[in-house]
């Protein structure tokens, strides 16, 4: 039997490439007749740069760039296996995670740090580039990140501004004649895996930025900014960034670049996918194991256990899913739903046993495999 391990990481405790080898493990300690495929997945958030290099064979590359508050620090991305394509996540550069909880304020951040990712790996020779944008702590609308690849920002006196959240609707004029003229050339999708508008009650502001420290009376002021840069911008490129589905993820990021047509905004878990190749070798195997580190409702809206049983589903292939918490047994499109834990347990044991949490689970779905050949052979 040909079984398939592709799984997304367990936050907070293996990443997806361990996840994968742990079930393997298991499954290989009950079974020494299966042929397995190990392949790592990612949804376009965090873990999506580690998860592509570990499929493909790739590397990391580590640089210098600025954080959110413009202070320099080290930050890695991905160069897939073949070299010539990148993949980079936002919170490399420009994460809440970067900053302290007393510096969260995305009236004052930049996304400067993540065009400078893309620089380096535009210097890389890369002219293919898959952008992660989860685990922002800027509402900039892309703006520094523009900023970083060339593009220069003027208030009403022609001076020049470092734009943030706060200082969007400063923005008189920008200047793309500098911008990299290395972009028209290349390839960006942006991984985005929530359907959000840009402003309004569902739009970055109001909806994320709470969570990146804004205060109850800067939201307003938030939106109001995004929407002015959206208008200029407009001017600029004739698009209507206000009607883009998605476009409010991660502080609005994707905004500058889909202005000026640098990049395409896709479903996070279907650009992972296609560049592995996912469905082609579903097709190859007989049986599917995935999971993530939380199955619940919400599983069905872009995560990586619906989306590799969207696929398997197909073409016919039984689904099996694990999870280190699974908040619910009736998910459509899966065969069975199996949580790692088998008996109660606090949530930092369950962290550090989390290797030995999931090879008895594969130790479990090898068992399964045993008794539904049993019956089989029996009917």
């Amino acid at each position: 039997m040909k079984v398939l391990i592709c799984s997304d990481s367990f936050k907070h405790s293996m990443g997806a490439m361990e996840v994968c080898h742990s079930l393997a493990e298991g499954l290989e300690a009950e079974r020494n007749d299966l042929h397995l495929t190990l392949l790592p997945l990612a949804d376009g958030g965090e873990g999506t740069v580690q998860a592509l290099v570990d499929a493909t064979g790739g590397k990391m590359i580590q640089t210098q760039v600025h954080d959110p508050l413009m202070r320099i620090i080290p930050a890695t991305y991905g160069l897939l296996g073949k070299g010539q394509t990148a993949v980079i996540e936002m919170a490399a550069a420009s994460g809440i995670e970067k900053l302290a909880e007393n510096e969260r304020n995305p009236l004052l951040t930049t996304s400067y740090g993540t065009g400078e990712l893309i620089r380096a790996a535009l210097d890389q020779g890369c002219r293919k580039i898959l952008l992660g944008i989860g685990g922002s702590a800027t509402i900039d609308g892309g703006a520094g990140l523009l900023h970083a690849l060339g593009a220069r920002f003027f208030d009403q006196n022609q001076e020049p501004i470092l734009p943030t959240g706060e200082k969007l609707h400063y923005i008189r004029h920008i200047d793309t004649s500098t911008l990299d003229h290395r972009l028209k050339k290349t390839d960006i999708s942006v991984a985005g895996d929530v359907d959000n508008p840009l402003t309004g009650p569902h739009g970055a502001a109001y909806v994320y930025g709470p969570q990146k420290g804004a205060r109850p009376g800067d939201l307003k002021m938030l939106d109001q900014n995004l929407e002015a840069y959206a208008h200029l911008l407009q001017k600029y490129t004739s698009h209507n960034l206000l009607s883009i589905s998605g476009a409010g993820a991660a502080g609005g990021l994707a905004v500058s670049l889909l202005a000026f047509s640098l990049a395409t905004l896709e479903n996070g878990f279907n650009l992972v996918a296609h560049e592995l190749n996912l469905e082609k070798v579903i097709q190859q195997n007989d049986l599917i194991i995935t999971g993530e580190g939380k199955i619940d409702e919400q599983t069905h809206y872009g995560k990586t256990p619906f989306g590799v049983a969207r696929l398997a589903n197909k073409h016919n292939k039984p689904v099996v899913a694990v999870a280190g918490s699974l908040e619910t047994n009736h998910l459509k499109g899966f065969d069975l739903l199996l949580p790692v834990m088998e008996k109660p347990m606090d949530l930092s044991t369950a962290l550090a046993s989390g290797k030995e949490l999931l090879q008895n689970a594969g130790r479990r779905i090898a068992k399964i495999i045993s008794l539904t050949h049993r019956l089989q052979q029996k009917a």
